[in-house]
């Protein structure tokens, strides 16, 4: 839950109010988005764990039905249509856990191994997303994106 906390502190700093809503099942992710709607939220940011990882198609479609913007932290959520994503590059992430899993293999103890963050992460923009939308992506967030799927793609 501290992905929740720290999005909470970061609102509060800005002023921003944000509503925290919860799915851990089909049936209540179509329920959170129905209560999102009700609730007529300006954005969304979808939330990590295999729950939500697993169900990149269902939760695009169910924020596109809503017609609710909404940032994810995976490229295949942009990928299959969902406006934004930013987060860790995962094949870099992949490649650290080969070598974590070569170091122990190799006899070196788990506990001795330093804790690695993410240094290397991926923007993805949709634009074909954000014009049915109604957004205009600026130059300057377009211009740092390490990709962006245009109306073709």
């Amino acid at each position: 839950m501290s992905q929740t906390k720290d999005m909470q502190e970061a609102a509060k700093t800005f002023g921003v109010q944000i509503q925290v809503v919860n799915a851990s099942t089909d049936s209540e992710l179509e329920s959170a988005f129905a209560e999102l709607s009700q609730l007529r939220v300006g954005a969304l940011m979808v939330g990590t764990g295999e729950f939500f990882n697993s169900r990149p198609e269902k939760i695009v479609g169910l924020a596109d039905r809503q017609h609710i913007p909404a940032m994810y932290q995976y490229r295949q959520f942009a990928e299959v249509g969902g406006l934004i994503s930013y987060g860790p590059h995962i094949t870099d992430a992949y490649r650290q856990a080969g070598i974590y899993t070569s170091r122990i293999l190799k006899g070196e103890k788990r506990a001795d191994l330093p804790v690695v963050r993410a240094t290397k992460f991926e923007m993805v923009i949709n634009r074909k997303t954000a014009k049915a939308l109604g957004l205009t992506i600026p130059s300057g967030v377009l211009a740092i994106a390490d990709e962006v799927i245009e109306e073709g793609s």
